[in-house]
C-alpha cells in the first residue's frame, strides 16, 4: 500500500505559506505505510519536533490496479472518500528547505497520515464539489472545497500513474486549503465531509 499527496494544490494555501509560483503539473510526495494512522487511535505529538501542523484533506482510496491512465478514466480508478490529515513537522520541514535537502521526515514520519472512515463517492455526487472541515475542541479551524484545487483529482491520477503503478488500496492525500496551524496534548480532532463525521481522535 502507498500512500500519496498532492502539496500546493489550493491557492489559498499558497498564499497562507507565501508560496506564489506557478507549477505545470502537480506537487507530488509519499509517505511510507507506516504513516497511517486509523480507526480513531490517537495520534502521539513526537519528540523531535516542536511545531506539528496538521492540514486537513480529502482523501481517495485506489480501487483498481492501473498505469499510465488517461485523465478521461480516472475516475474508474476509486469510488470512496474520506477526510484525513496530513500532520507536518513544520519547523523540520523549514530547516530542510532552507538547506536544499529532501523534507522526507518532515511529513513522512510515523502516524503522520491520519484517515476517517470511508464512505461511497456517490453519497456526495462525485468528487469536484466536496466540502470539508475540520474542528478541534468544537471550533472550526479549517473548511474547503473540492472545486477550489488547482489539479483535480483525475489528473493527479493520471499524473501520478505516468510514474507509479496505482494498486488496489493505496490511498492519496489530494491537498490543503489555507488554515493549517498547530496541534497540542490534548486537542480533539473531528473532520467532516459536507456534514458527516468521519474522522474522530484525540493527541496524546
Amino acid at each position: 500500500m502507498k500512500i500519496f499527496a498532492i502539496g500546493l494544490n489550493y491557492m489559498s494555501h499558497n498564499i497562507e505559506m507565501e508560496r506564489m509560483f506557478e507549477e505545470s503539473d502537480p506537487v507530488l510526495f509519499m509517505k511510507p505505510d507506516t504513516a497511517l494512522l486509523k480507526e480513531g487511535k490517537p495520534f502521539f505529538l513526537p519528540d523531535f519536533s516542536e511545531e506539528i501542523h496538521y492540514e486537513t484533506e480529502v482523501v481517495v482510496r485506489i480501487n483498481r490496479l492501473g498505469k499510465n491512465i488517461e485523465e478521461r478514466f480516472a475516475h474508474r480508478y476509486y469510488n470512496e472518500v474520506t477526510v484525513g490529515i496530513d500532520f507536518t513537522a513544520r519547523d523540520i520541514q523549514r530547516k530542510q528547505k532552507e538547506q536544499g535537502l529532501p523534507w522526507e521526515i518532515a511529513k513522512g514520519f510515523d502516524n503522520s497520515a491520519a484517515i476517517g472512515t470511508f464512505v461511497p463517492l456517490s453519497e456526495f455526487g462525485g468528487v469536484d464539489n466536496i466540502h470539508f472541515h475540520l474542528n478541534i475542541n468544537g471550533e472550526k479551524v479549517q473548511e474547503g472545497n473540492t472545486r477550489e484545487m488547482i489539479w483535480n483529482v483525475d489528473k493527479i491520477i493520471s499524473y501520478i500513474s505516468r510514474f507509479f503503478t496505482l494498486k488496489i488500496g493505496d490511498i492519496l492525500f489530494t491537498g490543503t486549503p489555507a488554515g493549517v496551524g498547530p496541534v497540542k496534548i490534548g486537542d480533539h480532532l473531528q473532520g467532516y465531509i459536507q456534514h458527516q463525521k468521519l474522522l474522530d481522535f484525540k493527541v496524546k
